[in-house]
């Protein structure tokens, strides 16, 4: 049997072949970046890959030439520009906002329009070192010859420096603060000292960091005061609008089921709606008629959160179902999404159930009476 040639591998969202569960961002929209860079008249800063113009374009939506730009971020085009503006300056950008805001999202499309490669990250944790973030080495190599650049084991940040592109540092604030700390050097003197090799490394323009921080985390290892002097901080708030957020979830919901090849449809538009209705008026106490007060669950109940919701809906529907999403492929999901703690959010959910939802029109009834027996 002859070879399966590359050509043959199933096609990304934006036509790039991709066997990988998750491309980056550059490859799954390389047609649209290409066609950017190759329509842009727009001044560009170093290292940059386009104009600050041609990356909101392609971050908010637009126009490049003939080929229409799909929006990877739907909410404040002002933000999208104020975070760019930043990049274009000596200062690093913090992206804070609520889980599900798309902080990594942006971020990653953001590093994919400016320098091709948004693979340069540091995920932030408990477990996050100082090596993370500045270099370690190849300890037999080490043993063996002493120190030496071969035996340097570069981290992001250092690859990032040495060429004058971004680094992504996800979730900051997971990281204990001694280790934050050691970005206060680097983005104030824009130099990392290697003492073992008697150097220091200059960064290249068109460094930069992103990180992003949750607002959930606040308490756990908050920022210095030193270091968030070194970043411009752009909130990211929740869709403001039920409309938005249904847009939202429905554009990634879409995307993510053809790119995982689930058997089934997407959602109906008004499933979409049930499920982020809910989400919006669990999180925010209250019904969106401002009528009646909801307590709240414990967990967050973002807009990912209902992406997963609707996308693990499709994958039910598609292979044990009927192919097409019922209310009780959604109400698996959601009780998963609401019910965090057993003791707690069961009661939360069990009330809502009976004080809302249930006293909704027909269009809610089979929605309703799912979640009421996966409650139970």
């Amino acid at each position: 049997m002859a070879k399966k040639k590359p050509d043959d591998a199933p096609a990304a969202a934006n036509g790039t072949a991709s066997t990988v569960l998750r491309a980056p961002a550059e490859e799954m929209f390389a047609a649209e970046l290409e066609q950017l860079i190759k329509t842009d008249t727009h001044p560009k800063p170093p290292g940059w890959r386009m104009s600050p113009r041609a990356v909101a374009t392609y971050i908010c939506g637009g126009k490049a030439g003939t080929l229409a730009v799909t929006p990877k971020y739907i909410g404040h085009r002002r933000l999208v520009e104020i975070a760019i503006s930043t990049l274009v300056t000596d200062r690093a950008l913090l992206l804070i906002g609520e889980p599900g805001t798309a902080k990594s999202w942006l971020s990653e499309h953001l590093a994919a329009a400016i320098n091709g490669d948004s693979t340069k990250v540091v995920q932030g944790t408990a477990g996050t070192t100082e090596e993370q973030i500045r270099y370690t080495w190849n300890y037999a190599m080490l043993i063996a010859r002493g120190p030496s650049p071969e035996a340097l084991i570069k981290s992001p940040v250092f690859r990032a420096m040495e060429s004058g592109t971004l680094a992504r540092f996800e979730e900051i604030t997971r990281c204990a603060a001694e280790v934050q700390d050691a970005l206060i050097s680097l983005l104030s003197e824009k130099r990392l000292a290697v003492p073992e090799l008697a150097t220091e490394i200059p960064a290249a323009k068109g460094f930069s960091i992103i990180a992003t921080a949750n607002t959930r985390d606040r308490g756990v290892n908050d920022m210095s005061a030193a270091l968030k002097r070194r970043f411009n901080t752009v909130v990211l708030p929740s869709p403001a609008t039920l409309e938005t957020e249904v847009d939202i979830v429905r554009k990634r919901v879409a995307e993510l089921g053809a790119h995982l090849e689930l058997k089934a449809a997407p959602p109906s538009e008004d499933a979409a709606t049930q499920v982020v209705t809910i989400f919006r008026e669990l999180r925010g106490g209250q019904t969106l008629d401002g009528k009646a007060k909801i307590k709240t669950p414990t967990g967050v109940l973002s807009t990912a959160e209902a992406i997963s919701v609707l996308t693990n809906g499709m994958a039910l529907a598609g292979h044990f179902g009927t192919g097409e999403v019922s209310p009780i492929d959604l109400a698996a999901g959601l009780q998963g999404a609401v019910v965090k703690d057993e003791e707690k959010d069961k009661v939360v959910w069990g009330e809502y159930l009976a004080n809302v939802l249930k006293k909704r029109g027909a269009d809610w009834r089979p929605l309703f009476t799912a979640c009421a027996e996966a409650n139970s």
